[in-house]
């Protein structure tokens, strides 16, 4: 599929998805976001690809937010329509079986700030900018940053993001948990592929039960998620990656899983 917005890739293993509106800031309007579904839809089919990193164009902005002019007209049935969009292409970030990462290289505001919570974890370079300024707009944050937010960093500083508008630097964000770390702009890229390789040597069939054992046992009570858990944990047992591991650690030598 032709994409005039977003960008795709491919790395030793890795898709490097890249939101390609730098004259917009990266800003997402309805083309961009159904491009994004539809990258992540071809992506999952690719069955050599062991992860994501997803970030945005030039050094300002991973995505500055959603395209408020495109916003300006909407009526309310539209922005409902619009916010279900943007949902959807969160989502399809958010369940995707490989590991994505997030390389936040500027302001992630708004809509970029959902974006980068639907990520698995979020390095952030020095220059990144977090928050969720939609009520200075007179709306609130309507791609999952009411959700998301509070389930990553706490409804105290969640809500206080959310009401206040405020606009925080990389190091706030990584001290309340938003990102897991921040690193110089030109080793940002770098140090997201350094992880991105460190994960292509586990299991891939670990990999994407563990995601799915940590997503789905967050919406459970904690004795349903540990029954999910060993239910995930024995399954692992009829994997041809567990005999070879486990073989691996007791011949003491490098395993070779093959994701079966």
């Amino acid at each position: 599929m032709q994409m005039n917005n977003v960008l795709c890739e491919k790395q030793n293993g890795t898709a490097v998805v890249t939101i390609s509106r730098p004259k917009a800031l990266n800003a997402l309007n309805r083309e961009t976001l159904e491009e994004l579904i539809a990258c992540f839809e071809e992506l999952e089919r690719d069955g050599d690809l062991v992860a994501v990193i997803l970030t945005g164009a030039g050094e300002k902005a991973f995505v500055a937010g959603a395209d408020i002019s495109f916003m300006q007209r909407l009526n309310a049935l539209e922005g409902r329509e619009f916010g279900k969009l943007g949902q959807a292409a969160m989502n399809a970030v958010d369940a995707f079986t490989r590991p994505v990462i997030a390389a936040v290289n500027g302001f992630a505001l708004g809509g970029g700030c959902e974006l980068a919570m639907a990520c698995d974890f979020r390095i952030a370079s020095e220059n990144a900018r977090f928050g969720q300024p939609e009520v200075n707009l007179g709306v609130i944050p309507g791609f999952g940053g009411t959700q998301r937010l509070p389930r990553l960093v706490g409804r105290g500083q969640a809500l206080e993001l959310i009401l206040t508008g405020d606009m925080i630097d990389a190091e706030h964000a990584c001290r309340i948990g938003l990102v897991n770390r921040v690193v110089p702009l030109e080793r940002l890229l770098p140090e997201c592929l350094a992880v991105a390789e460190k994960i292509s040597q586990k299991s891939p069939v670990a990999i994407r039960l563990c995601k799915e054992a940590v997503a789905t046992g967050l919406e459970m009570d904690i004795a349903r998620a540990c029954r999910y858990e060993s239910d995930l944990f024995g399954v692992c047992f009829a994997s041809d990656d567990q005999k070879e591991g486990m073989q691996a650690f007791l011949d003491k030598r490098a395993p070779h899983f093959t994701g079966r």
